[in-house]
């Protein structure tokens, strides 16, 4: 009868949480903790599961590039933040009505405050920023509390070399035994990682203890030189450093050293030994649980549908059939930074008239009495508002500007501008560098390649261009960046709002495109995202704060640019290395220079391609 009870007791529990995290919490033992670091060497991949791609990101990384200005404050990567000095801090967040426990909120010493959402939320669009800590979500299986994230930025998978992407996910367990907790987390990458990552960590409670917050500042150089552009980084091949430690441990095999998925498995010990060689059989490996060209795709949908992102102050992102569209609301009407496709201009034009309507929506009636300060007009009786009764009409399209001449930038100019109105003008005023106008019309008696209609209406030709007057009450800026997508590319810098529109030079899809025939170089993307990080300024652990719209692809900010500028200059390097040499375009082709990044950002069919490219890149270097 007792058995009876006590299983119809645990088929009765309740479906929360049996135990409690809440507490300070120090580290007590990993399997990488075998010196006194506690951190694996220089090279050493030992257990880890690399592919080819990730091996050479990992040998070509410089653990100097967190001295960049845009690294220095990055928090401990999530993959590894569980072994950081200082242990952490689990608090609980309560609802103050129902007394549930919604979620669970963790701090590390070097890293920002993390979120497990334990209230049924669901996981943000494709689209969204991705974080240092990503977005967590968490639910009880028994008294193990079973955690999903996603949204993570790219990092490192250990101290030693490793690196994750920004398309990795993450599953991790945690469970009490007492005072020890035991972390399990599977780091799912499938762009470094022939199969998901497993590593455990065991931390102890510890009431005597207080956790610390490490202090940053990115006042100085850590590179020890004046470029804040520097990247440290290796050319393939050419990393003096990988083999230091095996000096020391000449017992490991070189090849085991160089880490990979069957390196993992006690079979893999027959094929470091020639007498059982023969009989050496690969294992058959576990499959990433995440579609990489699904994932990115997701960021860009190609729907044909409009998608709405808020980003900060006045501006949205709207995602237009795979290309994007920054709009300032408000009082004054709206500002467009480029118009998307042609075929999508019926559907970007209705959400702009649907977010105009939102500022001169009705409000509720917040005053009372005929003598009301707040509202000294419109009374008709103490209880009636005909402001309330009755709002005006929505106010117009002022403003667009054309980053570039690209047509899913300017194909909606001629339907979105007549919609709109400028004082003295018909339609709204478009707004561009003067190379775009070159772009988009022709000299007497040539045909155009697009309708007078769709050109811009005002053009610059400095290095800046700023409006006359502040709209929706801040100043709006575009810059030049010259010979990056083309000869007239321009960001567009929302200074209240600190929202950067940064057009064809960013993209979280793909490789930037480059028009050499139209005045595009590598160098001139690179130049361009470097004026981005210097002009933006993050909010707190080099994220957030400013945030920057890329041209297609998901919301970035300032760790985002940084990430995309160093996989350029690894790449541009890499390809001026093999010039110097005496390589052709075909030969550059066949060493590969992008190999490591191509499973995130290449593309072997499309309108750009890999091969485009690396082309690209090529010609852009070989006429310097």
């Amino acid at each position: 009868m007792a058995i009876i009870l006590i299983a119809i007791m645990v088929l009765a529990a309740p479906a929360f949480a049996q135990v409690d995290f809440s507490g300070e919490w120090s580290v007590k033992n990993h399997e990488d903790c075998l010196t006194n670091s506690c951190q694996p060497p220089l090279g050493d991949y030992l257990g880890t599961p690399l592919n080819a791609a990730g091996r050479q990101r990992a040998e070509t990384t410089a653990e100097s590039i967190w001295g960049i200005p845009e690294y220095q404050c990055r928090p401990h990567s999530p993959a590894h933040q569980w072994r950081g000095v200082g242990g952490a801090r689990f608090q609980k967040e309560i609802d103050p009505i129902t007394r549930e426990l919604t979620a669970y909120h963790i701090q590390w010493w070097r890293s920002l405050d993390r979120v497990i959402y334990l209230d049924g939320r669901p996981h943000p669009p494709a689209w969204a920023p991705h974080t240092w800590t990503g977005f967590s979500t968490g639910k009880w299986v028994g008294n193990t509390l079973v955690v999903t994230t996603t949204h993570l930025k790219d990092g490192y998978l250990k101290r030693s070399g490793p690196q994750t992407s920004d398309m990795f996910t993450m599953t991790e367990y945690f469970t009490r035994h007492g005072d020890l907790l035991v972390t399990t987390e599977i780091i799912d990458d499938p762009i470094y990682l022939e199969e998901p990552f497993i590593q455990s960590t065991t931390h102890q409670l510890n009431i005597n203890t207080q956790l610390r917050l490490e202090p940053c500042t990115t006042s100085f150089d850590e590179n020890g030189g004046s470029d804040p552009h520097f990247v440290p980084h290796y050319l393939p091949g050419k990393n003096p450093f990988l083999k230091e430690w095996l000096e020391e441990h000449k017992w490991i095999p070189e090849a085991a050293a160089k880490g990979g998925a069957q390196t993992t498995y006690p079979e893999y010990r027959l094929a470091l030994n020639d007498a059982t060689r023969p009989s050496y059989r690969p294992v058959n490996l576990s499959k990433s649980a995440v579609d990489v060209r699904k994932a990115v795709t997701a960021e860009s949908p190609g729907d044909g549908e409009v998608h709405v992102m808020p980003v900060q102050g006045n501006v949205y992102m709207l995602v237009v059939d795979g290309s994007n569209v920054a709009v300032s609301i408000g009082p004054e009407g709206a500002l467009l930074v480029d118009t998307g496709s042609a075929r999508m201009a019926d559907k970007l034009l209705s959400t702009v008239r649907q977010l105009l309507t939102t500022t001169t929506a009705p409000a509720p009636n917040k005053c009372v009495g005929s003598t009301c300060p707040t509202i000294p007009w419109g009374w008709s009786s103490p209880f009636i508002d005909s402001i309330v009764a009755s709002t005006a009409a929505p106010r117009p399209i002022r403003y667009i500007f054309n980053t570039s001449a690209a047509p899913e930038h300017v194909g909606g100019n001629e339907k979105i501008a007549f919609a709109g109105t400028y004082p003295g003008r018909t339609g709204a005023m478009i707004i561009a560098h003067e190379n775009v106008l070159n772009r988009m019309s022709a000299p007497t008696g040539k045909e155009a390649p697009t309708s007078d209609k769709a050109w811009p209406t005002d053009t610059y030709h400095r290095d800046f261009f700023k409006l006359s007057d502040w709209f929706n009450g801040e100043p709006i800026i575009a810059y030049h960046e010259p010979n990056a997508y083309s000869d007239g590319d321009s960001i567009v810098f929302f200074r209240h709002s600190e929202v950067i529109n940064a057009g064809e030079i960013l993209s979280t899809v793909s490789y930037p495109v480059i028009d050499v025939a139209k005045g595009g170089s590598i160098n001139g993307v690179i130049n361009g995202l470097n004026h981005i990080l210097d002009v933006a300024v993050a909010e707190t652990r080099s994220q957030g704060g400013t945030w920057i719209i890329p041209g297609h692809g998901r919301l970035c900010d300032v760790g985002d640019v940084a990430s995309y500028r160093n996989m350029l200059v690894m790449i541009r390097d890499r390809v001026q290395d093999m010039i110097k040499g005496g390589m052709t375009l075909d030969q550059v082709r066949a060493a590969k220079p992008s190999m490591d990044f191509d499973g995130r950002y290449g593309s072997e069919t499309g309108p750009w391609t890999t091969n485009m490219f690396v082309e690209a890149v090529y010609q852009s270097l070989k006429k310097l």
